[in-house]
């Protein structure tokens, strides 16, 4: 038998902490061994026990271990043999959702319990003594029991039991099986053997991705506007494109509406043509024929090799001479509709412009987009204004928009920390100003990767991924 948890040393002190900006150290008696780096914070988790485990087989003997990271903290027990007990785990008080309880208790039995087998003993039957008689003296103050009626007529009259209709009844299992938690330090315990349960995040970002994972009946068509340049309408789209066609798998296709020459082929990958929009429209006649081949498409859109989605590129002509009309967005829809399930646009700053109005006529999910300066946020309140006074189909999706606050890149090129602070908190200014108005607001942080070039998703830091996963399904619930 091993040795108890209780009786394990606290001898020599031990801490594990992991921090959210990719570093890890194990102190041992107040020397520090720093944690091979990983990719990812689950990685130098794993790093981590990977040292204590080599210290315990130096003592030959378990160890107790202090645990700290950006989840939370707690205790556990190393083994020499790499068993791992989980003492116990305190989840930080800002990573826990107020509308979900934490699932696991603040203290935990040690997940790793030896038991004793307990001989089998003949069972003890008591006899049941009679009752008592009555004596005279009590009869008159307890009531006596009634007489119980004669049953052999009601078992008579009873009727007949009837059978259960075999349609009432299944063997199948309704409830979904929870998985074991992979991430955290709760991820970690799971893959040493022992299941824990997943966090409240962990849930939530399983319920994100559970949403723009679905399938919808039929095409659908988001927009990105606002009417100011450097609104980030470009990125959102791209990030948009990306995430919905890695998760749900469908066919989706990113578009630029600008009415004459768009960036969104300046920020994706170009495929081995340069035929834009205008050369679709040539060709539609061709591409809704039913006998045209689904993949004839490709010669008219460039595929995002790592983020599994297509680019429409506006028209590039060096001479800027042809403003796309509202008869060619409808004839762009018509056939895009055909050859994809999801259709992203992104749109110029004109929202008086012809093809502006009418890729509104198509859209089913409207997406303003905003950094968090005061001339972006004013002129996103004004195109959900101008919207709204439309009435009908543009007024409903003004009010089911969902607005995408993206914090200022200016103040981050300084990295001053006030700078950083001012940032944050105007972000959340502009936030709170929107969210009486629209169905959903989203806070996306600052990330170099979405300032110059292609955007690529998996360049993306962990942080601004979720973040956008979030944004995502807050798109994907309007469908």
């Amino acid at each position: 038998m091993g040795t108890p948890p209780n009786e394990v040393l606290a001898f020599p002190n031990i801490r594990a902490i992991v921090r959210d900006n990719g570093t890890a150290e194990v102190i041992v008696a107040g020397n520090s061994r720093v944690v091979p780096a990983g990719d990812t914070v689950q990685e130098l988790r794993t790093n981590a026990l990977a040292l204590i485990v080599g210290e315990a087989q130096t003592l030959q003997r378990p160890v107790r271990v202090r645990i700290e990271d950006p989840d939370g903290q707690g205790e556990l027990i190393v083994h020499p043999d790499n068993k791992i007990e989980s003492v116990s785990y305190d989840p930080n008080q800002s990573r826990r959702r107020a509308e979900a309880p934490e699932t696991t208790p603040k203290t935990v039995a040690p997940a790793i319990i030896e038991t004793v087998p307990v001989p089998a003993t003949e069972p003890v039957v008591t006899p049941v003594e009679p009752a008592p008689v009555a004596v005279a003296e009590t009869a008159a103050t307890v009531p006596a029991p009634a007489t119980p009626e004669p049953q052999t007529a009601l078992v008579a009259e009873e009727a007949a039991p009837t059978r259960r209709s075999l349609k009432e009844t299944s063997f199948l299992v309704s409830a979904p099986v929870l998985e074991p938690a992979t991430q955290g330090w709760r991820g970690t315990l799971t893959r040493f053997g022992f299941r824990m349960d997943p966090s409240a995040e962990e849930l939530s970002e399983r319920e994100d991705v559970r949403t723009v994972s679905q399938h919808w009946p039929g095409p659908r068509t988001i927009a990105v506007v606002n009417r100011k340049g450097g609104a980030n309408k470009t990125p959102t789209v791209v990030m948009l494109s990306a995430i919905l066609a890695r998760y749900s798998g469908a066919a989706t296709v990113a578009w630029d509406n600008n009415e004459s020459q768009g960036t969104l082929g300046w920020r994706t990958e170009k495929g081995a043509h340069d035929r834009s929009v205008l050369d679709l429209i040539d060709s539609s006649t061709e591409l809704l024929s039913p006998s045209t081949n689904a993949a004839e498409i490709a010669k008219f859109v460039h595929h995002q090799t790592s983020d599994k989605f297509d680019v429409l590129r506006s028209d590039e002509n060096e001479e800027g001479d042809h403003e796309v009309t509202a008869e060619e967005v409808d004839i762009a829809h018509q056939v895009l509709t055909r050859y994809y399930r999801l259709v992203v646009m992104d749109s110029g700053n004109t929202a008086r412009a012809a093809n502006w109005r009418r890729m509104i006529d198509h859209t089913n999910q409207l997406v303003v987009p905003v950094t968090a300066i005061e001339d972006r946020a004013e002129a996103a309140r004004l195109t959900l204004q101008t919207l709204e006074s439309r009435g009908g189909h543009d007024a409903e999706l003004a009010r089911n928009a969902v607005v995408i606050v993206s914090e200022s890149t200016d103040a981050k090129r300084s990295m001053s920390g006030d700078a950083l602070k001012r940032a944050k908190d105007e972000a959340q200014r502009i936030a709170d100003g929107f969210e009486p108005f629209v169905r959903a607001v989203v806070r996306i942080p600052y990330d170099p990767a979405l300032v110059n070039g292609p955007i690529r998703y998996e360049a993306l830091q962990p942080a601004t991924r979720r973040a956008w996963l979030t944004a995502a399904a807050a798109v994907a619930t309007g469908f």
